[in-house]
């Protein structure tokens, strides 16, 4: 199987330091700094990757579970969003919320809410994530 690659460098300490971070493919490059990972500063973080790379593989375990199901869906949309919180031993991600929403024809709501969890439960960055509580809210559309 493949083995996926990122990268970063940081420069000067905590505060005023800063630090780019880039796939190994190429595909995203970007920089990061202590405001904009613990303010609202320029740039990118580690948790908002963290959820870039969680909402895709929710999204493709998602498709091919309901695939595997039989339901092929037309399209899946997912934010994961990150909760970093400071607590007695430093900085720390608390909680993770998926919230997705897809139109998959012929599927009733308690079949489709089903086959979600297992997509959450299965999806590999989610198993990796184990130690963080992983909240999904499933919406079917039409």
């Amino acid at each position: 199987m493949a083995i996926r690659t990122g990268q970063a460098v940081w420069e000067g300490n905590l505060v005023n330091g800063k630090g780019t971070v880039k796939l190994g493919s190429g595909a995203f490059e970007g920089q990061y700094s202590f405001s904009s990972r613990f303010e609202e500063g320029k740039g990118t973080n580690p948790e908002e990757l963290i959820g870039a790379a969680h909402a895709g593989c929710f999204s493709m375990a998602f498709s091919a579970a309901l695939t595997e199901a039989g339901f092929i869906p037309k399209r899946i949309e997912t934010t994961a969003s990150v909760h970093l919180q400071k607590g007695d031993k430093g900085f720390g991600i608390s909680l993770i919320e998926l919230n997705t929403s897809a139109q998959v024809p012929g599927i009733d709501n308690n079949r489709f809410q089903e086959i979600a969890e297992s997509a959450k439960k299965n999806c590999p960055v989610s198993q990796a994530l184990a130690a963080v509580e992983i909240k999904l809210q499933a919406h079917l559309t039409t």
